[in-house]
């Protein structure tokens, strides 16, 4: 793990993570031994629109029951779940941060996905998987944190098979304007490394994707920050961004919503294939 990457596991390192969710599921009087997916929705999809994006994203992609998927920067495991218990496939998930990946194998023995599912620590640019191993791919709100995103999509075409789907959803940066900080995936600009839709599409097809999708989701993720923005001095519901984002979440989300609503950001979206050989 480099420097960077070291200072991206450390922002979202959380020991007590778990326990918080906990409280929270215990808050919503919800039986932990009978623990569904949708009663994580909450929480554990850690990106602008939460189930509702992953929903929109997995009815881009072919994905049959005999599929495997990957998750690259996996989180605590919420669409990897979602994708696992909605479409049959298998799916593998990899995360820097070992306190997610440690969250995300528990919430999913809870649930009992876990045959259908593996989870580790791994760097997104040097993965331990072979070639041509996955038939569908999915990164969301991830590569917010890579600079060095060539190395990126060629490491993942690499395990991906020929044909294969790859679903990108990641804040993009939309004009010359810094973003203000902090948000949920940087503290500062040392650990943010946005792109520009035009820059991603030639990323991509350097890497040797073929894109058919290009979707700019902002009017979507502006109606649900604002919706999910707590008034000063209100208390947030049990479960929520809040429980992963700590103490500054409403500062974060409130920095998003502006660097939304000014223009220097936008959540897009893009459907791939990788290339035949």
């Amino acid at each position: 793990m480099n420097n960077i990457e070291g200072a991206v596991a450390q922002h979202y390192g959380d020991a007590d993570l778990l326990g918080r969710i906990v409280k929270g599921l215990e808050a919503a009087r919800i039986d932990l031994n009978q623990l569904q997916i949708d009663d994580l929705a909450p929480v554990d999809e850690f990106h602008l629109g939460g189930r509702k994006s992953t929903e929109y994203a997995v009815e881009k992609m072919p994905l049959s029951e005999d599929g495997h998927v990957l998750d690259i920067g996996c989180g605590i495991g919420g669409a990897a779940r979602y994708i696992a218990k909605q479409t049959g496939c298998r799916v593998s998930g990899i995360d820097l941060t070992p306190e997610y990946i440690q969250v995300a194998q528990k919430l999913t023995n809870l649930t009992g996905l876990e045959k259908k599912m593996s989870f580790e620590v791994a760097s997104a640019l040097s993965m331990p998987f072979e070639n041509d191993t996955f038939d569908a791919a999915i990164t969301f709100h991830v590569a917010m944190n890579i600079s060095d995103r060539e190395s990126l999509y060629g490491e993942i075409a690499r395990v991906m098979k020929p044909g294969a789907t790859f679903c990108v959803f990641d804040v993009m940066k939309k004009s010359d304007e810094k973003p203000i900080f902090p948000v949920p995936w940087a503290e500062s600009a040392k650990t943010s490394h946005l792109t520009t839709p035009d820059e991603m599409r030639a990323l991509l097809d350097d890497a040797g994707f073929e894109i058919s999708e290009v979707d700019d989701r902002t009017d979507f993720a502006l109606d649900f920050l604002r919706q999910r923005l707590t008034p000063e001095g209100e208390a947030p519901p049990p479960l929520g961004l809040h429980v992963i984002l700590g103490a500054s979440a409403r500062e974060k989300i409130k920095n998003t919503l502006r660097n939304m609503e000014d223009g220097r950001i936008a959540p897009v979206q893009m459907i791939a294939r990788r290339k035949e050989k």
